[in-house]
């Protein structure tokens, strides 16, 4: 299995903690699980995270049962609008960057 980690690395404007979450959860995820292949798609916000975990204030993660399936999901047409979705939530209510990291599960352990 593999998975793709969007780590997004900055933070919620001032107050809009709980907009940007909503946002997240109605705007992006739908999208994002969408993707042809993904076996499972999920969001980590940083108040629901283990101690001791990175301070991201959110984790996107998608799981892929095989390469070929990311290289066909990331050439589905549902990209670009997963991207526009997540770049209209990212303009409203958050400042930073996002790092893409992908794995095999076995790295982490089970996903």
């Amino acid at each position: 299995m593999i998975t793709r980690y969007a780590l997004f690395d900055g933070q919620i404007n001032e107050g809009q903690s709980e907009a940007f979450r909503a946002a997240v959860l109605a705007e992006i995820l739908p999208k994002w699980r969408a993707f042809p292949g993904a076996l499972s798609v999920r969001v980590t916000f940083a108040e629901s995270r283990d101690e001791g975990a990175p301070e991201y204030p959110m984790i996107l993660a998608i799981s892929y049962p095989d390469l070929p399936s990311v290289d066909a999901a990331l050439a589905s047409p549902i990209r670009s609008e997963a991207r526009a979705a997540t770049e209209s939530v990212l303009a409203r209510f958050f400042t930073g960057k996002i790092h893409h990291h992908v794995t095999t599960a076995h790295e982490y352990g089970p996903v």
